[in-house]
């Protein structure tokens, strides 16, 4: 039985105060209608004072990213829902999932959405595809819901894995996931770190891995996240009132209120 997502409150949240990384969803989540905010912008360089380290981790594509981490105050991003990892300061990505050869990888990719788009002639391929490398992905809009767990079964029978966020749809080697990822980098980067001290955040079924009790204890949804609840096997540990970006900003404000102790 799934747990129900338990309000953000001082009075059942305190194992937040322990938190040594956040590693937030990007879409949806730190977005307000589809924008960053001067007040999301100016909740990162808050977390910066605490100090608490910050990760981006998004479905968008490898080439979005690169430029993303040039400019928001944080650690890094990891790109395609755990495909690959991008530092800040435009050093050069990691890749979290191993791809041998990417024009050959990039292919099969294609000829999957080809075999889905004919079983499913309304899908209509994403404009990004061009600027991904470990995944491929297609719009969300114009799927019927009832849709989405036929589309998954036939990627599966493809040998491909498959999510989707509100924002797009996503084939993606089976083995690749935003925990997944997340864990890679933790690895190497926070060895220190410990599990139970990292705070994830997000807002859709795509950030669903993030939300695995057994693999991130600590774990945040903002309140949009509700619509989804009855598709997803994890929920996260919390859940904020305000929606979007204003639950992220709600969040930081929560992590503020603990006394400083250093990472």
């Amino acid at each position: 039985m799934k747990r129900r997502p338990l309000r953000l409150s001082t009075n059942n949240a305190t194992k937040l105060a322990a938190t040594c990384l956040l590693a937030t969803d990007m879409d949806g989540t730190l977005t307000i209608s589809g924008k960053l905010t001067t007040q999301v912008l100016q909740a990162f360089q808050n977390l910066q004072k605490k100090p608490i380290p910050a990760l981006i981790v998004t479905g968008r594509s490898a080439g979005w990213v690169s430029g993303l981490t040039t400019y928001l105050p944080v650690y890094g991003a990891i790109a395609e829902n755990g495909g690959l990892f991008y530092p800040a300061n435009s050093h050069p990505p990691r890749f979290l999932t191993p791809i041998a050869d990417i024009s050959s990888h990039r292919q099969k990719l294609a000829d999957a959405f080809a075999k889905l788009q004919a079983r499913f002639p309304y899908l209509q391929a994403s404009t990004d595809n061009g600027f991904r490398i470990s995944d491929w992905t297609f719009d969300v809009q114009n799927i019927p819901p009832r849709e989405i767990p036929n589309i998954q079964q036939f990627c599966q029978e493809l040998g491909w894995g498959f999510t989707y966020s509100a924002v797009q749809c996503h084939i993606k080697p089976p083995q690749q996931d935003k925990a997944t990822g997340l864990q890679c980098l933790l690895a190497v980067d926070f060895p220190d770190c410990s599990r139970d001290r990292v705070l994830t955040v997000g807002d859709s079924p795509n950030d669903e891995s993030l939300f695995d009790p057994k693999k991130f204890p600590l774990s945040v949804g903002v309140a949009n996240l509700l619509p989804y609840r009855d598709r997803m096997n994890h929920l996260p540990t919390y859940i904020t009132a305000a929606a979007e970006g204003e639950g992220f900003c709600e969040l930081v404000r929560y992590l503020l209120s603990f006394p400083s102790t250093g990472v």
